[in-house]
């Protein structure tokens, strides 16, 4: 794993591509399969009373692929979210415990810990190293607290950048329940003659199309908004919780 990816929390783009492609095909065998018919069943049966029914309101295109962009989205703020668990224990603690703060730290040794641990990729381990490497070219704590700061703001810089295809999702489910809105309203204004002449049903069925992809589609970024939240707050955490272990732990190293 590179280290931009795993600063990021991002999976490989295989796993990315074959993640949206199933989800995109278990999707759509579940539209095909169970909701559209159900949903013409009850059309058929009930009518215009139709319309309240959860089949009906979710049969259309659009909410297919709002439905299928969720699941994505979802999936790829799990990983982030797991990601960030299975790393949160060293966020905290001291990366070089075998090493007494009471003498020199040996900066070879300790940079050679650091590069060869499993976890030298994740961002707690990256900001050590760049800033005993930057101790180690200066022999200045100062600058090493520099790079400390300029770490931390480099990782922040990251994951908030390694977010930009869920927050692009979540702006674009709303724009597509709207375009199921514009293509309602105007199947709709296409069948206005027939309702003039008192048959309603064709024109009352375009509207629910036009206001259930908005619905679904609004109820969907509600979701996804709160998630994302939760997120950058966990995000923020590590960030924060990476900086003041660097400062406790690491410059305690350093200073002699």
């Amino acid at each position: 794993m590179n280290k931009n990816n795993t600063l990021s929390m991002n999976p490989s783009f295989l796993v990315s591509g074959g993640v949206f492609l199933l989800i995109f095909a278990v999707v759509h065998f579940l539209f095909a399969g169970l909701i559209r018919p159900a949903a013409e069943k009850v059309m058929a049966t009930v009518g215009t009373a139709s319309l309240s029914s959860i089949w009906v309101i979710l049969k259309d295109i659009e909410q297919q692929v709002c439905i299928s962009l969720m699941l994505f989205c979802i999936f790829l703020m799990v990983y982030k979210l797991w990601k960030l668990l299975d790393e949160e224990e060293i966020y905290s603690r001291d990366l070089l415990p075998e090493h007494d703060k009471d003498t020199p730290l040996d900066v070879d040794k300790a940079l050679n810990e650091l590069s060869s641990s499993s976890y030298s990729d994740t961002p707690a381990y990256s900001t050590w190293i760049n800033c005993i490497r930057r101790y180690k070219n200066t022999q200045n704590v100062q600058h090493a607290a520099d790079a400390i700061h300029a770490s931390v703001e480099n990782i922040a810089a990251q994951l908030e950048s390694g977010n930009n295809v869920i927050r692009y999702i979540i702006w674009a489910i709303p724009s597509i329940g709207f375009v199921g809105t514009v293509r309602g309203i105007g199947a709709a204004l296409a069948q206005a003659d027939a309702a003039l002449d008192g048959d309603i049903a064709g024109m009352t069925a375009s509207l629910g199309v036009a206001f259930n992809s908005t619905l679904v589609a609004l109820f969907i970024s509600l979701i996804l908004m709160l998630l994302m939240h939760l997120l950058n707050g966990r995000q923020d955490t590590m960030v924060i919780r990476t900086q003041e272990s660097c400062e406790h732990h690491l410059l305690s190293h350093l200073h002699h």
